[in-house]
């Protein structure tokens, strides 16, 4: 296996921060330690800046203000603006400029991410509506009732429409930043970022097994100890029979917690994970996509291509042009 240097972009994709006093710290900051400077080592693909409704000192929760100088013209600029949380009382509407901005970011066609609180802005601008979101566990409810026709899914770590994604509480900010990564830059890219991060690259289950239980009542079996278990097998065929059985569980209720846990079915969730490591083989490796396929757990090469094109809408070779770079950090033709 060759592993390949990453290419500069020649263009650098604009990222936004939206303050709002008080402002969470942790948030900004796990959008700031993905999107902004992460040294030589890794080439710059993004721009990183902060922007407020009322430029000047903002307050934030952890004792100190932050000067931020630019006002909400900052998201005129914007290739993405990202709202790190909304802390205000319950009931508190977003202001009326803000709404706007965001509302004007996103028909201009900058795409608008909330992380944690930060749906309630998302929401406030009818940016949600129709549309399935996340925020932390314990604001889901409040988000519901304020915001009935959003399809709030207080489970998910993460949920990305493309051209608008939520997410979880405060460190599922990091999941979703890095899950944008990858869809921006590729695998590749992001794993360079996770790793100067000390992070996991892609974090498996959901924010349920971090929300506070209910003093009497059944808990939910967590998948982690399964989940785990089948990353480790991606090269091996493994039926929803054999997953069920390694739980000690029937198939028709392990379904049932990949469903309330996950989102989805066992074997979507694996096909998930055979496509990931596809795409990072065909970025860092010259490996035929026969081989790949074997690897992966696909079979053949006619299977992963199919498989490949039904969840990325091309081929594997297409892919690997668009993102395999040659040892002097330059794009390659596959």
């Amino acid at each position: 296996m060759t592993m390949r240097s990453l290419p500069k972009s020649p263009a650098l994709h604009r990222v936004v921060a939206l303050l709002q006093p008080p402002q969470s710290t942790f948030p900004l900051a796990c959008a700031a330690e993905v999107f902004g400077e992460h040294g030589p080592a890794i080439p710059a693909r993004y721009t990183f800046e902060v922007c407020t409704e009322h430029p000047g000192p903002v307050r934030t929760q952890a004792g100190y203000d932050l000067l931020v100088t630019a006002g909400l013209d900052a998201l005129e600029r914007a290739d993405t603006v990202v709202v790190p949380g909304w802390q205000q009382a319950p009931g508190t509407e977003v202001s009326p400029a803000v709404v706007a901005a965001v509302r004007l970011a996103r028909r201009r066609g900058a795409r608008i991410v909330g992380i944690c609180s930060g749906a309630f802005v998302l929401a406030a601008a009818g940016l949600l509506d129709g549309r399935r979101a996340a925020t932390h566990w314990a604001q889901a409810a409040e988000l519901a009732v304020r915001f009935p026709q959003v399809r709030v899914d207080p489970a998910v770590l993460y949920v990305d429409h493309g051209d608008v994604a939520t997410s979880a509480g405060s460190a599922a900010g990091v999941d979703l930043c890095l899950h944008l990564v990858r869809a921006d830059q590729g695998a590749a890219y992001a794993l360079r970022i996770a790793r100067q991060m000390v992070m996991p690259p892609h974090r498996e289950g959901c924010q349920l097994q971090y929300a506070e239980l209910p003093t009497s009542g059944p808990v939910t079996d967590s998948l982690a100890p399964l989940l785990e278990w089948l990353a480790g097998r991606l090269d091996q065929p493994v039926s929803v029979a054999e997953m069920a059985a390694r739980s000690q569980v029937s198939a028709r209720t392990l379904t049932r917690r990949f469903t309330e846990q996950l989102g989805i079915s066992p074997g979507r969730w694996l096909l998930d994970r055979r496509i990931a490591a596809t795409r990072a083989l065909l970025e860092e490796t010259d490996l035929p996509v026969e081989t790949i396929a074997h690897q992966v757990g696909l079979s053949s090469a006619v299977n992963l291509r199919r498989r490949f094109h039904e969840a990325l809408r091309t081929t594997p070779a297409a892919y690997r042009r668009d993102f395999r770079t040659d040892e002097a950090g330059q794009t390659t033709a596959g």
